[in-house]
């Protein structure tokens, strides 16, 4: 309570602005030929232009409250011939590395690990991608994102609702252009597939999805000779080591095509799951994520630290997609555009504005605990702990926007107070 009586109120426009300005973000935007943006005060533009869509709120509604200096129109044009998805990704880059350098995330997440989840939107029904939902009882698709432990989210991207999550589980950890490189991915019970398993040890991750029902599950036994005195019951299947060692040389070829970036895990998977069961590489990629599912189900039943440690990193990511959703307050959880990759881009438009607002929070709780510090009040690591980048109680989404911004200078301490 007393650091948040300390930080100023900000609006999602002025922290937008603020971010720029510190990391300079804007430069990723122009047009095709990089000849020049040919827009006078272009970073000011794409600013604007970003709040319009990473809000929700579209040009036409966004040019209403901006003061009459923007056009819709100016706003379209910014959006459809300066940027583009990659433009939107490597921006939100930019404002992960500047978040990675204050220590109070620190505190939360070291960043060694990142959560996997999908959220509902609502589109129009007459749509490439939207199909009903069961779940949600909605018609639209899913906005699946991957945010790492210290709260910033490092990867957004647009999916069917008939697809299958885990198919894209391994896509962002490989693809992420910021220097927040996790190599453990949680996730919900979407994430168990034996395949993912076997997958994402052959790329180095560490697959720790939550899962429900575990005890449905098959376990393996490394041979049949094993037999164990109190677990012995909970063991239906053997592993099939022939058929993973023969098929050691693809396995091998698979992950280097992947690092290369010559292939995606989700077109693999995608693959794997068209196949028929009588598909032998795909029979040795499941054996391999039997083996590897069993011994983290192994573990998942004994190390309650593991299960608190996996539920803590899947609550973040929940957290995170009702932030985000607050952030989006024009669209409210419902995207206009009947194109694809119009859709993708409004996701990934949100995801830059929700970290330009995550960066903002920790700049001024950073500032905030410094002016506690100084007058006596004792700050202890623990307490820092509760918090977040997600607080909204000093943000303001509605009203007329000041379109004469000045940002302010990057704040020369990001350390905490000692």
């Amino acid at each position: 309570t007393q650091m948040m009586a300390h930080m100023p109120e900000r609006a999602v426009l002025e922290a937008i602005s603020n971010t720029e300005n510190w990391a300079q973000w804007g430069r990723h935007f122009g047009p095709p030929s990089r000849l020049g943006p040919q827009i006078k005060d272009a970073n000011h533009r794409y600013v604007l232009t970003t709040f319009a869509y990473g809000c929700g709120l579209g040009p036409t509604e966004a040019a209403r409250h901006l003061g009459g200096t923007v056009s819709a129109d100016q706003l379209a044009f910014a959006d459809r011939r300066h940027v583009d998805i990659a433009d939107l990704r490597a921006a939100s880059a930019d404002l992960i590395n500047l978040y990675a350098r204050f220590e109070l995330p620190q505190q939360w997440g070291t960043g060694q690990s990142a959560a996997a989840d999908g959220t509902h939107f609502e589109t129009y029904e007459d749509n490439l991608l939207s199909e009903h939902h069961i779940r949600y009882g909605k018609t639209g698709g899913i906005a699946y994102r991957h945010v790492a432990d210290n709260y910033i989210a490092l990867f957004s991207r647009f999916i069917a609702c008939g697809t299958y999550e885990a198919t894209y589980i391994l896509d962002a950890l490989l693809q992420n252009l910021s220097d927040v490189q996790p190599r453990r991915v949680h996730a919900d019970t979407h994430g168990q597939s034996a395949a993912v398993f076997g997958l994402a040890y052959l790329l180095g991750i560490e697959l720790m999805p939550r899962i429900r029902r575990w005890q449905n599950l098959t376990l393996y036994r490394s041979d049949n000779a094993n037999r164990y005195s109190r677990i012995n019951s909970l063991f239906s299947g053997t592993i099939n080591w022939t058929l993973i060692h023969e098929h050691y040389p693809q396995f091998m070829q698979l992950a280097l095509a992947i690092q290369s970036g010559t292939l995606a895990p989700s077109a693999v998977l995608a693959r794997l799951n068209s196949y028929s069961t009588r598909n032998r590489f795909a029979l040795a990629l499941k054996e391999l994520g039997n083996a590897v599912r069993t011994t983290y189900l192994l573990e998942w039943i004994m190390d309650d630290s593991l299960r608190r440690a996996v539920h803590k990193g899947t609550t973040k990511i929940e957290r995170h997609h009702k932030f985000a959703e607050h952030l989006a307050f024009g669209a409210r959880g419902h995207l206009r555009s009947n194109n694809p990759a119009d859709q993708e881009k409004a996701i990934v438009y949100n995801e830059l504005v929700t970290n330009a607002v995550a960066l903002q929070t920790v700049v001024d709780q950073t500032q905030a605990l410094h002016t506690l510090k100084s007058k006596g009040v004792s700050i202890r690591p623990a307490d820092l702990a509760f918090l977040s980048p997600y607080a909204t109680s000093k943000l303001k989404r509605f009203g007329d926007y000041p379109t004469d911004l000045k940002p302010e200078a990057m704040p020369t301490c990001t350390a905490l107070p000692l």
